[in-house]
C-alpha cells in the first residue's frame, strides 16, 4: 500500500481559513466552515454536469461507469443513462463546497461526518440544502489509531494528546471509537493539523516529533510510524513503540462514503439524480464483475484500472495503487443502501451516524448547532431489478469459526488473550445462575450488540469466570489433589457453559430485536477461577473477605480484540 492509494484522506480546507501557532509542527483552530465559507449561492450551471470525485477506492467504480475518463463516453453505463457527466477530482473538501454553493456543481462526494461539516453552511439557503442520495462503500482497511507505548486499549486514551488532521475524515472515528470506551474528547487533548499526510504539519509528522501520545493517520502513515505494522523500532521513519493500535479493517462501519445533492436541482431533476444513481450501482456491479474475471478480461481490466489511476492518481501507470484503493473501499451496493437508510434496526444506519457526528461536531465546535441531513426515498426494489442486485444481503460468516477458536486458545496458553484489545466491560452474575434473562441484561446485551455492529473486523470474547471458594474450602479441608484438579476442571466447564449461555442470549437477544449476529465473531472462553478478581496468593486465588469480594468474581467479561494480523481467521465484509 502506497501513500498515493489513499489520498481521498486530503479534505483539509485552505490554510486561509484557519489560524495556526508556530511551532515544529502547525497546530491549527478549526472553527466551523459556516462563518469561513461566504461564497454566494449561485443557479446550477448548464451543460455537462460536474460531478466531483475524491481519491479513493469507491470512485474507481465512478470512473469505470463514466466511460473512463473524465467525460461520459456515449456507450458507458452513465452515457447510456441519457447523463453527460464532468467528473472533477476535488480532494480539497472546501473547494467542493465553493463549487457546490457556486452552482459549478449539484453534487458532494465525501464522507458522512465532512457532509455534516458542511451542511450548516450549506443550509443557510434552502436551495443548497444538502439531500444524501447514496451510500457507495465503507472505510475497511484505509484508516488508522497508531499510539504510543502505554496505550494497550482505548481507555487508556484518557489524558493522552491525539493528532488529527481538522476537517478531515478521522474526527468522527476518533469521536466514535473514545465513546466505546466510555471516554469523550474532553478526555484527552486533540492538536489539530491542516494536513493529513507528507508534510510537517501531519498527524503523522507530530508523532514523529513526540509531540503527541497518539495519530489518526492514512495507513501508509500508520504502516511507516511502526516499522510496516509491527512496533516501531525507531529507525527509518517509525516512532520506537508505536503500533497500529485499530484500523477501519476493524472498525469497519464508521467512515461511510456518501453522494449528497443540492436540494434545488433534486426538485427539478429528480430524474437525472436517479439516472446517477442508478449507474452508480451498474459501475460498482460491473467493476465486481470485472475485478473477479480479470485474467478472461485482460483488457477490459488495464483500461478501467488505467482510467481510475489516471483521474484519481495523475498516473495511468499507478494500478498497483489503484488496487490497493479498491480493497480497501467495501461497496455496499444495494442491500447495503436499505439497511443504511431504511432500516430502523441497524444499529449502523444513517440516523444513528447522523446522531453521532452531531453531537461530537457541536461538542468540538465544528458545527455551530445541529442540522437535519436527509436522504431521497428511492424505490430501492426498482433500482436493484434495473441493476439485477437483490435489495436482501445474503448473510455469510466472516470469520472462520475453527481460526478464531485456534487464536484465542494459542493467546489463552500464553497469556497474551488480551492482547489487541479495544474495549472490554463484565457483567455480574448470582450463585447458581446458569440463564441470563434479558430485562435484567438488556443494557450490556445493547452494548455488545452495537459493539459488534461497529466494529465487524474484531473478535468478541465472551469469557466466564467462576467463584474460587469451593476449590478453596476443599483444600483447606485437606482433600486429595485429584480432587482438588476436579474442583479446577469443574469451575472451569461451569464458566464456558455460562459463557456459552450468554453469547446465546446475546444473540437471541438481538434477533428479537430484528438484528442479526454473525455467530462467528464471537468466541467463547471459560477461564474458571484463574483469574479472580481477589487477586492470586501464591499458585492459588486469594480467599474473598467479604461477601462484595466473593461476587466480584461471579462474571463474564466481554472484550473486543484486533486480530487484523491473522489474516486467515477474517474474510472482510464483501469479498467473494
Amino acid at each position: 500500500m502506497v501513500i498515493a492509494a489513499y489520498q481521498r484522506c486530503l479534505l483539509a480546507v485552505a490554510t486561509g481559513l484557519m489560524s495556526g501557532l508556530a511551532m515544529a509542527t502547525q497546530y491549527v483552530t478549526p472553527v466551523p466552515l459556516s462563518s469561513s465559507i461566504t461564497t454566494p449561492v449561485g443557479p446550477v450551471a448548464s451543460g455537462p454536469t460536474q460531478v466531483p470525485i475524491i481519491t479513493w477506492g469507491g470512485d474507481i467504480a465512478t470512473v469505470l461507469a463514466n466511460g473512463n475518463g473524465a467525460s461520459t463516453s456515449a456507450n458507458s453505463i452513465f452515457g447510456k443513462q441519457g447523463l453527460q457527466l464532468r467528473l472533477v477530482r476535488e480532494d480539497v473538501f472546501s473547494k467542493q463546497l465553493e463549487a457546490y454553493l457556486a452552482g459549478r456543481s449539484p453534487y458532494l462526494r465525501g464522507t458522512l461526518g465532512m457532509i455534516h461539516m458542511a451542511a450548516e453552511a450549506a443550509s443557510r439557503d434552502p436551495r443548497t440544502k444538502p439531500v444524501i442520495v447514496y451510500q457507495m462503500t465503507w472505510s475497511a482497511g484505509g484508516d488508522a489509531l497508531v499510539v504510543g507505548p502505554g496505550v494497550q486499549a482505548v481507555k487508556d486514551l484518557r489524558g493522552k494528546s491525539i493528532a488529527v488532521q481538522a476537517y478531515g475524515p478521522h474526527v468522527d472515528y476518533l469521536a466514535k471509537i473514545l465513546a466505546d470506551a466510555g471516554l469523550t474528547t474532553r478526555d484527552v487533548t486533540l492538536k489539530w493539523v491542516p494536513d493529513i499526510t507528507g508534510t510537517k504539519n501531519s498527524p503523522a509528522a507530530a508523532m514523529r516529533a513526540k509531540e503527541v501520545d497518539a495519530a489518526l493517520v492514512i495507513i501508509p502513515d500508520a504502516m511507516a510510524l511502526t516499522s510496516n505494522g509491527a512496533v516501531g523500532t525507531g529507525a527509518e521513519d517509525s516512532v520506537k513503540g508505536a503500533r497500529i493500535l485499530l484500523s477501519t479493517k476493524t472498525a469497519n462501519r464508521i467512515i461511510a462514503d456518501v453522494y449528497a445533492v443540492r436540494a434545488d436541482y433534486l426538485a427539478t431533476n429528480r430524474d437525472a439524480v436517479e439516472r446517477f444513481v442508478r449507474g452508480l450501482i451498474q459501475g460498482e456491479e460491473a467493476l465486481r464483475a470485472l475485478v473477479a474475471n480479470k485474467a478472461t478480461r485482460a483488457n477490459e481490466y488495464k483500461a478501467a484500472i488505467g482510467g481510475a489511476a489516471q483521474l484519481l492518481l495523475d498516473s495511468a501507470q499507478a494500478t498497483a495503487d489503484v488496487e490497493g484503493m479498491y480493497n480497501d473501499a467495501q461497496f455496499v451496493q444495494i442491500a447495503g443502501n436499505v439497511s443504511f437508510f431504511t432500516d430502523p434496526k441497524n444499529p449502523r444506519r444513517m440516523e444513528q451516524l447522523n446522531g453521532e457526528i452531531q453531537q461530537a461536531f457541536v461538542g468540538l465546535g465544528l458545527i455551530g448547532s445541529r442540522v437535519p441531513i436527509t436522504a431521497v426515498a428511492w424505490d430501492f426494489a426498482r433500482l436493484g431489478a434495473a441493476a439485477g442486485q437483490p435489495i436482501a444481503a445474503v448473510e455469510a460468516s466472516r470469520f472462520d469459526p475453527g481460526q478464531v477458536a485456534g487464536i484465542v486458545a494459542r493467546r489463552q496458553s500464553q497469556g497474551r488473550l488480551g492482547e489487541g484489545e479495544l474495549f472490554g466491560f463484565e457483567v455480574q452474575f448470582k450463585p447458581n445462575q446458569d440463564r441470563f434473562a434479558t430485562e435484567s441484561y438488556a443494557d450490556a446485551f445493547k452494548r455488545v450488540v452495537n459493539l459488534a455492529a461497529t466494529y465487524g473486523g474484531a473478535v468478541i470474547t465472551v469469557e466466564g469466570h467462576s467463584d474460587p471458594l469451593g476449590y478453596l474450602r476443599a483444600k483447606q479441608d485437606g482433600a486429595a489433589q485429584i480432587v482438588l484438579a476436579r474442583t479446577q476442571q469443574s469451575a472451569k466447564n461451569l464458566s464456558v457453559s455460562r459463557a456459552i449461555s450468554v453469547r446465546d442470549s446475546v444473540i437471541a437477544y438481538a434477533k428479537a430485536q430484528g438484528i442479526s449476529l454473525d455467530a462467528s465473531q464471537f468466541a467463547v472462553v471459560g477461564h474458571g477461577i484463574e483469574q479472580p478478581k481477589t487477586g492470586t496468593c501464591g499458585a492459588d486465588p486469594c480467599p474473598p473477605k467479604t461477601e462484595q469480594e466473593w461476587l466480584s468474581n461471579m462474571r463474564v467479561e466481554f472484550r473486543v480484540i484486533q486480530i487484523e494480523a491473522e489474516a486467515s481467521a477474517f474474510k472482510p465484509l464483501g469479498q467473494k
